[in-house]
């Protein structure tokens, strides 16, 4: 996670990097702890020293994984709101951020595919088309979490016979340095393969879809189609299908720039979503909050081209 303090010029005051703060992964309280730590660093970096109800600037634009539905989001505000660091606070979903980060338009669709999937849309008319985006329960399919799941799932099924062979199965184990499968699987049960380590098989997934496995590439195409659908589903709400309109996507999973999910997913938007005009976002989601924050305030010009180059914001 980043945090950032801005000069209304566009220049970085003072800039703090640590881990994640989903709440959904690790709880509002620990998620709100790691959000005022950075804040604390960024603040020293830039000379200040915070101070609880004393304002460090202007606005606070708060662009988080993990804040999906109304009641995330109001949880968050809430928590964020008591620390007192601005006069103004919006909170929201990081697909807002990485949608702003990677065009120039204001309106859009924003699709992140990263340890997760989420979509937003934005319409010239203002409204804003959204989804639950908390996992299968909610319709969603991808991301680093299901391929992660996928590849074990295949795996298991072609070592058991319940399922077709596949190259995953050896480049599991080989990955895992395990005798089999099935000691794969435990050792995921018991906590002896990390979350982390678990979440870099799509990866193993991209190698082995290169060399032609049918089953990784069948996850492969899958993966697209639900980008392209999401797509498709979101320039629909917005009265925008038969409009020209940049479709931003960012995320891991993405901007690994495979070259055969980036085959797909242009596949799948001429089908799916033809007049989508695909720009893919490998910066952090750090500069599409910053410059929303921008937006809230009425800064544009020469500012944002000054942040741009300053986050490193192609």
């Amino acid at each position: 996670m980043d945090v950032a303090l801005l000069a209304d010029d566009g220049r970085v005051l003072g800039y703090a990097n640590g881990p994640g703060a989903n709440a959904q992964t690790v709880g509002l309280p620990a998620a709100v702890q790691t959000i005022r730590h950075l804040v604390t660093r960024a603040a020293a970096s830039a000379g200040l020293t915070p101070r609880d109800g004393e304002p460090l600037a202007r606005h606070t634009a708060a662009y988080l994984a993990g804040v999906d539905i109304p009641q995330e989001h109001k949880a968050m505000d809430d928590a964020l709101r008591e620390f007192g660091w601005s006069l103004t606070t919006t909170v929201d979903n990081d697909t807002f951020a990485i949608f702003r980060a990677g065009t120039t338009s204001h309106w859009g669709v924003g699709i992140v595919c990263g340890a997760g999937i989420n979509a937003v849309g934005l319409g010239p008319d203002g409204r804003v088309v959204r989804f639950p985006a908390i996992g299968t329960i909610s319709g969603d399919f991808g991301g680093g979490g299901d391929l992660s799941r996928f590849v074990i799932w295949h795996a298991v099924r072609d070592e058991d016979g319940r399922g077709e062979p596949t190259m995953l199965r050896r480049a599991v184990t080989d990955h895992f340095g395990l005798p089999t499968v099935n000691d794969v699987v435990i050792a995921l049960h018991v906590g002896d393969i990390t979350q982390r380590q678990f979440y870099d098989l799509p990866r193993l997934l991209f190698r082995v879809a290169a060399a032609g496995d049918p089953v990784a590439v069948s996850l492969i195409d899958r993966q697209a189609q639900e980008i392209a659908l999401l797509a498709r589903a979101t320039t629909r709400r917005l009265d925008l299908f038969e409009t020209p309109t940049d479709v931003v996507l960012g995320g891991g999973v993405v901007t690994a720039r495979d070259p055969l999910l980036m085959e797909r997913i242009d596949t799948w938007m001429a089908k799916e979503a033809p007049q989508a005009v695909v720009r893919i976002n490998d910066v952090p989601a750090i500069a599409g909050a910053a410059l929303l924050g921008f937006d809230h305030l009425g800064i544009d010009g020469e500012a944002e081209q000054t942040l741009r180059a300053a986050l490193r914001v192609a």
